[in-house]
């Protein structure tokens, strides 16, 4: 099962239209479980009142947020 399929029951916070993580806690445990998935290293970053995941996927930069329970990728 991909972590993308997988619902996100942690707290969110909402910071211009985007659902974050409300702890960092929660995020880095996210982090961790993408890392995994995406061979890569994933980290945390601070936005707002919330939390993304960023990375570097293929040479680009990543942001991942949640819509819908699920992780996306921020455009």
């Amino acid at each position: 099962m991909t972590i993308f399929a997988a619902p996100v029951f942690d707290a969110t916070v909402i910071y211009e239209g985007n659902e974050l993580f409300k702890g960092q806690g929660a995020a880095k445990g996210w982090a961790e479980k993408l890392a995994k998935e995406l061979e890569c290293k994933i980290g945390v970053e601070k936005i707002g009142t919330g939390w993304v995941l960023t990375g570097t996927v293929d040479g680009d930069a990543c942001k991942w947020s949640i819509v819908g329970q699920r992780l996306k990728r921020m455009d």
